[in-house]
Parts: structure tokens; C-alpha cells; sequence
């Protein structure tokens, strides 16, 4: 399991780093002058070239990348052209919220997901499982900021039962800043009534990002609790006369979550680039909204940033699905 693990981490190095050097390069071959746009519309050229000497955009690309690559290893991500702060100081204020916003809804999306799949496979053929079918296609195909738009209208203002949009209440003070989670750091202190007001505002968005994976997990998990349930251990256990729950439960569900978990790995990344929208629409002060406007001023030193940092925690992830998958299946680790 050791060697499996180091072999893992190590690949994460070289995925890592090509992910820098191609986001650097593509933001540097954009014709888009990032001197420019810090300088101002009303900005002479000799402001603009001041900037760009300054800034040093008038180097070599390769220079730049070995300076930035210095900085990067360091934990220097540079100053924000949008804000004028360290971005790493931004990254972190903004980053919490996004990474509590898309958990959640993981969560969410992961233990409905395998739950109905796993029903919709034990009662194939079914209505059930026909319903299901159909609701899934439909949650892939359902843009997220539609969908979001027709929930806030419904539960928000008509219906009155969740908030509009924003992490809290107004006038409610945010948990003493422990780790940047609002609903671990209310837990935490103490303070249950932040942590009801906190769960009470991500509760739609979060259901608004899970949407299109709890389909793509449902659809998964049924396929392989399908294909499980035809192999001859299955048979031979309700032979035996297990009930039939213990042996979906104990038996069948365990043979079968590997492809899930391989879903759940991949879906992690795709919810934290789907969060932009949501974040949007539900005024979530989270990075997607930091990462658009560092969009809108050409804030390139941000967008390299926020896209390694994600890159990061989004090659944790996978190095936690592959250890989840070495845990179910043994011989994943013997192979590799």
C-alpha cells in the first residue's frame, strides 16, 4: 500500500507542473496586454511601458515563467492587478467558501446518488427505476443557472422557506475565522445559531451545484449494482438464503463502488468549475467570483494562481479516490 501511495504522489508532481506551464503560456499568448489594463483607458504609452518594465511583461516569456516558478515555490503568487493584495492572501479569503459550497454538495450528490442508483438497480425495470432514468437524463441536460434561477423563485420568493442568496443572514456575524468553513467553524465554537443561519443559505445553492452529479453518480452506481447482481456470488448468496438486503448492502454494494468512486473523484473538479454560475446567482462571495473579475482585468497572476491551487486540491481528491479504491478493491494496489 506504501509503494502504492508513493507512486501516486509522485505522478502528481509532473501533472502539476504541466498544468502551470500550459496556463501560464495560454494566458501569455492572449491578445490581451495586462500592462494595458492596469494602466487605464486614459493611460499614455509611456505609462503603459512603465507598467510593463515595472511588472517585468517586458521579458522573455521563459523569464517570466522561471521568476514566477521561483515565487510559486516560495508561496509568493504575486500582487493582484485587480485588488492590489498578495493573491495568496485573496486566494485564501475567497477559497474557503467555494471549497465548503462544492463539499457540501458532494455530499449530498454522493450518498443520494449511490442511494437511488442502488434502488433504481434493485427494482429494475420498475416505475421506480424508469422515473429515475428519466430524471437523471433530465438533471445533465438542466443548465445550473436556470435551475437555480427557477429555485430561488420557488422556495425564496414564493414560498419563503430558504434565503435568496448570500452565506448569512444580514447582521449575522461570521464564526471566529478557524479554518473558513462557516458551518465547521460555528460547530467548533459553539455558536449553533450562525450555524443553523449558515446551513439554512447553502442549502439551495449546494442542491443547485449536486444536480448534474447526483444523476451521473445515479446513473453509474446502477449500471454497476446491475452488473454485479449477475455474477454468480450473488446467486449463490440468495441461494443460501440471505436476505436480500444484507446481500445489496454487504455484497453487492461493496463490488460495485468502485466506478462510483471514480465518478466522485472526478466530479469534484467539475463542481468547482461549475460554481461559477452558481456563485453568481446565489451572490456566494467565493473564488469563482474572484477568478471572473481577475478575468475581466486581464488579473493574470490571480487566474495562475486559483488555477494551481485547484489543480491541487483537485489531485488530493483523486489521490484520496485512489486510496478509497485500494481500500475496496486490494488487488488495485497489486496492479499499479
Amino acid at each position: 500500500m506504501f509503494l502504492y501511495l508513493l507512486r501516486r504522489v509522485l505522478l502528481i508532481i509532473p501533472a502539476l507542473f504541466g498544468l502551470l506551464v500550459l496556463t501560464f503560456v495560454m494566458l501569455r499568448v492572449v491578445p490581451t496586454d495586462p500592462a494595458a489594463a492596469l494602466a487605464g483607458e486614459n493611460s499614455t504609452v509611456e505609462q503603459i511601458e512603465a507598467i510593463r518594465k515595472s511588472y517585468g511583461f517586458d521579458q522573455p516569456m521563459y523569464v517570466q515563467f522561471w521568476v514566477y516558478l521561483k515565487q510559486v515555490l516560495t508561496g509568493d503568487f504575486g500582487t493582484s492587478l485587480y485588488t492590489n493584495r498578495p493573491v495568496a492572501d485573496d486566494v485564501f479569503l475567497f477559497l474557503p467558501a467555494t471549497i465548503e459550497l462544492t463539499f457540501v454538495a458532494l455530499v449530498f450528490a454522493s450518498v443520494s446518488g449511490v442511494l437511488i442508483g442502488t434502488l433504481a438497480a434493485v427494482w429494475h425495470n420498475s416505475l421506480f427505476d424508469h422515473t429515475v432514468r428519466i430524471v437523471t437524463v433530465a438533471g445533465l441536460a438542466v443548465a445550473s443557472f436556470w435551475f437555480a434561477i427557477l429555485l430561488q423563485m420557488l422556495f425564496a420568493m414564493q414560498l419563503d422557506w430558504l434565503p435568496l442568496r448570500g452565506r448569512l443572514s444580514t447582521g449575522m456575524p461570521a464564526p471566529p475565522g478557524i479554518s473558513g468553513f462557516y458551518l465547521i467553524d460555528s460547530l467548533v465554537t459553539g455558536n449553533f445559531r450562525i450555524f443553523g443561519d449558515a446551513l439554512w443559505h447553502i442549502l439551495m445553492p449546494a442542491f443547485t451545484l449536486s444536480l448534474g452529479g447526483l444523476a451521473t453518480i445515479a446513473r453509474f452506481t446502477r449500471s454497476a449494482v446491475l452488473d454485479t447482481m449477475q455474477k454468480e456470488f450473488v446467486t449463490y448468496e440468495t441461494a443460501a438464503g440471505y436476505p436480500r438486503w444484507r446481500v445489496v448492502a454487504i455484497y453487492v454494494l461493496r463490488n460495485s463502488l468502485v466506478t462510483p468512486v471514480t465518478q466522485i473523484g472526478l466530479l469534484f473538479g467539475a463542481l468547482i468549475s461549475s460554481a461559477v454560475a452558481v456563485e453568481a446567482i446565489y451572490d456566494w462571495p467565493g473564488i469563482g467570483s474572484y477568478m471572473v473579475q481577475a478575468i475581466f482585468t486581464s488579473d493574470y497572476k490571480s487566474i495562475l494562481a486559483v488555477t494551481l491551487i485547484v489543480g491541487v486540491i483537485y489531485a488530493i481528491v483523486n489521490l484520496v479516490v485512489d486510496l478509497v479504491h485500494a481500500l475496496i478493491d486490494p488487488r488495485v494496489s497489486e496492479q499499479m
